[in-house]
């Protein structure tokens, strides 16, 4: 009995615009992760949104305290720049919310080695 065939491309859908405006590197890790899961229900999209914006702020904490420099001079004496916390919470934000995403898990696309074909038969 013969099957029905369908030609299928190995040309990965261009991701989405994300539900609000993201920095450069909160962009990046939206790019890339849904070049490699496939989020599309309202709730994994807020999710990963959140942890792109996590991102964006803890990549501004950490430009303005490499400026500053992680210890500061107070009358008091040397102290931790105060927003050191601040960066790593949101980071911390960032990496709860992708394990809270199953992300900490295998792509649903293999990610490095050699790509098959790029046009082939499923059926």
């Amino acid at each position: 009995m013969a099957k029905n065939l369908k030609l299928v491309a190995n040309n990965p859908p261009k991701s989405p615009a994300p539900p609000r405006p993201l920095g450069e590197h909160g962009r990046a890790l939206w790019q890339s992760v849904h070049s490699q899961y496939g989020i599309e229900d309202a709730a994994g999209i807020e999710f990963l949104v959140t942890a792109c914006q996590a991102l964006d702020r803890a990549e501004a904490l950490k430009a303005q305290i490499d400026a500053d420099g992680a210890v500061i001079r107070t009358k008091a004496g040397l102290r931790d720049h105060p927003g050191l916390k601040h960066e790593i919470a949101s980071r911390s934000l960032c990496i709860r919310t992708l394990a809270r995403l199953g992300l900490d898990l295998e792509p649903v696309r293999a990610g490095p080695g050699r790509p098959s074909g790029g046009v082939g038969w499923e059926g």
